[in-house]
């Protein structure tokens, strides 16, 4: 049983570790304020946000501790005393996996689901960070034994960055990297100056994995209202899957899976309920505009579904009853604990095994395992 998604948290200087010396003044370092509370810092003055030891199923904790923050009180606890050593240590974290029923697992970034937008102002500071954390990735791929696989971060804004990043991966053994399902310097994902970039990925041995994060939006920002002080939007939390059906259908319509049918994508943490609708829609629309203009917009050898269905692979949680969404499209999906996070869970198998549409691993043998190592470029 392969778990498609976890998180490692960065140490407090995880950044600034790894991170080129010239750099050293943009990395990312989490420090605390005068009260005792940790806040991911860009540099050494620019607050981000307030960091948390979240824990499975206490997500109204988060939110009394921001209370606290607003109100000017100091922390009941403390931040390093309690982060768990398998939150940041990989060794830690392939001996956890027993416990909770699993036997490998992907781990993303932790605060990295952070930033990116607000680093996307400076991309010498963007790509140094990404930098930073990529190196660090090999550490943690050494260290999970076999067992814990991490997750690079990069961006498609700088073509010779990424091409070095790639082949670094590549020599590091890290086989996934996070990439903003957005416009790139306002072309589309399926623009052909960025095929040789998609080229790269498969060369590398490196699938592109969506995955929720504070990257470039899909709507303008006058939606996102958020509390006066910040936090989450909650149209970020409605409309999570939508930014990944939108450069899903992109690279699909437009041939990019046509031209590179070893490219393999990965769409995780952004629910999977969608799927069945979407590529019905996906088949349906293009059909009918295909029909109504004389032609498609590109070539396509199968149907747009097919190609989804072919390349593309979803986690979804055991409360989606991925056992009815796999009766309804085939087996695309992969399981998830999101561990540890406060929207995650400690007993993944159990999950899935008690829901109301209960589902074994001997019934989608895609979902415990085979697609999250299909992205993984397994045997």
């Amino acid at each position: 049983m392969i778990d498609s998604d976890q998180h490692l948290y960065e140490t407090r200087t995880t950044w600034l570790d790894h991170i080129d010396p010239a750099r050293r003044d943009d990395a990312l370092r989490i420090v605390d304020d005068d009260l005792g509370y940790p806040w991911l810092c860009w540099g050494t003055d620019r607050k981000l946000g307030p960091v948390d030891v979240q824990h499975p199923g206490l997500t109204s904790e988060l939110g009394q501790r921001r209370e606290r923050i607003r109100a000017g009180l100091p922390p009941e606890s403390s931040y390093d005393d309690d982060l768990p050593r398998d939150y940041w240590d990989a060794s830690a974290r392939a001996d956890r996996l027993a416990e909770m029923g699993v036997d490998e697992a992907v781990v993303f970034p932790n605060f990295g689901l952070l930033w990116e937008r607000t680093l996307d102002e400076n991309l010498g500071a963007l790509t140094a960070n990404m930098t930073a954390w990529n190196r660090w990735c090999a550490s943690v791929e050494t260290d999970g034994r076999g067992r814990v696989h991490p997750v690079a971060h990069v961006t498609l804004r700088d073509d010779r960055w990424l091409l070095r990043e790639l082949a670094d991966l590549e020599r590091g053994g890290v086989h996934l990297a996070m990439v903003a399902p957005a416009l790139v310097e306002g072309r589309p994902l399926s623009h052909p100056d960025h095929d040789p970039i998609w080229r790269a990925f498969v060369e590398h041995g490196i699938t592109p994995v969506f995955h929720v994060a504070d990257q470039r939006r899909v709507f303008d920002d006058v939606w996102y209202s958020v509390p006066e002080d910040g936090g989450l939007p909650p149209l970020e939390s409605i409309f999570l899957w939508t930014a990944a059906a939108l450069a899903c259908t992109d690279l699909i319509l437009n041939g990019t899976l046509e031209r590179l049918p070893e490219l393999r994508i990965g769409i995780v943490e952004l629910s999977a309920v969608w799927v069945p609708m979407f590529l019905m829609m996906l088949d349906g629309g293009t059909e009918f505009t295909s029909r109504l203009n004389g032609r498609p917009v590109y070539p396509l050898r199968m149907k747009p579904s097919e190609y989804f269905r072919r390349q593309v692979r979803v986690s979804s949680f055991s409360y989606e009853l991925p056992g009815r969404l796999i009766r309804q499209t085939g087996d695309l999906y992969m399981c998830c604990s999101d561990y540890p996070h406060s929207e995650g869970t400690t007993t993944p198998l159990a999950d899935y095994l008690g829901s109301a549409k209960p589902v074994r691993p001997v019934d989608a043998p895609g979902l415990f395992g085979a697609n999250i190592s299909m992205l993984l470029s397994h045997p």
